[in-house]
């Protein structure tokens, strides 16, 4: 499990939240068997989806980012419920680059040029969509950008993802600092001075640094309270009922189409990989039902 904590400054100018999610990026490259930089980048991606979606309002309510880059990774998806619960997936998920010009995995490289897609459903007719170009690719400061175009609230966003040789993830996390309405130029220069000379998130986590400790180091400037600390996981929320209702929901045109060709339908969830069979007889069933 991971653990999210959030806070607030007690003059009510920042608001920060902070995770470790070294089990949810490990848990993912399990299920997708990502290459080093896709581990590194589709990771980034489900640690800002799940501190963004924890911070929704709605207890419902659901978050998507979704990265469409003209890099050789692809679409890179990460959805989060209100708990900071993740799943995601890249629809490439083994790409091979050189490190890039700091030594590190070239996360911009694989992503490429592109677009930053946020979804916000908070249960609502119609969901909140925004989207800006990438900035960078390298998702912190693509989720940066986001904020400050396109919900103009003033962001600071560290991301990090620590692979071993073996591929599996040594440290993954990251944290959101922001400024609330009413923050003054001096609260500006506190949080300046606060975050200057952290280490990276990935180096922080790696000495056995705790979320708390972290926000306690961004925020040193500040006086905060904890609003509250949650555990967070890769959830996939795939079954085989849910999976039957989505084949029902097809036309009965292509269903007899499937049962035609006598083969029956395999429906394979993106975010796990789990399999789901249908017979022709189970297909036949569910026309029945429809017509």
């Amino acid at each position: 499990m991971g653990k999210l904590i959030r806070c607030i400054t007690n003059d009510g100018a920042v608001m920060a939240t902070c995770v470790d999610t070294t089990d949810v990026v490990n848990k993912a490259e399990g299920y997708h068997k990502t290459s080093a930089v896709i581990t590194a980048a589709l990771g980034r991606l489900l640690t800002a989806a799940s501190m963004m979606g924890n911070m929704l309002k709605t207890e419902d309510g659901s978050l998507t980012l979704r990265v469409m880059g003209e890099g050789p990774a692809g679409t890179l998806v990460a959805v989060s419920d209100s708990h900071g619960n993740v799943r995601g997936y890249a629809t490439n998920p083994v790409v091979e680059l050189p490190l890039n010009s700091k030594g590190k995995l070239d996360v911009g490289g694989a992503v490429g040029a592109g677009t930053l897609v946020v979804i916000k459903d908070l249960g609502m007719k119609e969901p909140y969509v925004g989207q800006i170009p990438l900035t960078s690719g390298e998702i912190a400061e693509d989720i940066t950008a986001y904020y400050a175009v396109s919900e103009q609230i003033p962001t600071v966003c560290a991301l990090g993802v620590l692979v071993n040789p073996d591929l599996t993830v040594n440290a993954a996390g990251g944290f959101i600092i922001q400024l609330l309405p009413g923050a003054l130029e001096s609260d500006i220069v506190k949080l300046e001075e606060s975050i200057k000379d952290l280490e990276s998130v990935t180096k922080m986590l790696s000495d056995g640094k705790t979320p708390e400790d972290i926000l306690k180091l961004a925020l040193k400037k500040f006086e905060y309270e904890v609003l509250y600390t949650e555990e967070v996981s890769y959830e996939c929320k795939c079954s085989r009922d849910r999976t039957e209702k989505a084949i029902a929901g097809l036309s009965v045109e292509d269903l007899q189409e499937m049962v035609d060709d006598g083969k029956g339908a395999e429906v394979v969830c993106h975010f796990c990989n789990e399999r789901y069979n249908f017979s022709v007889d189970e297909l036949k069933k569910i026309i029945s039902k429809k017509v």
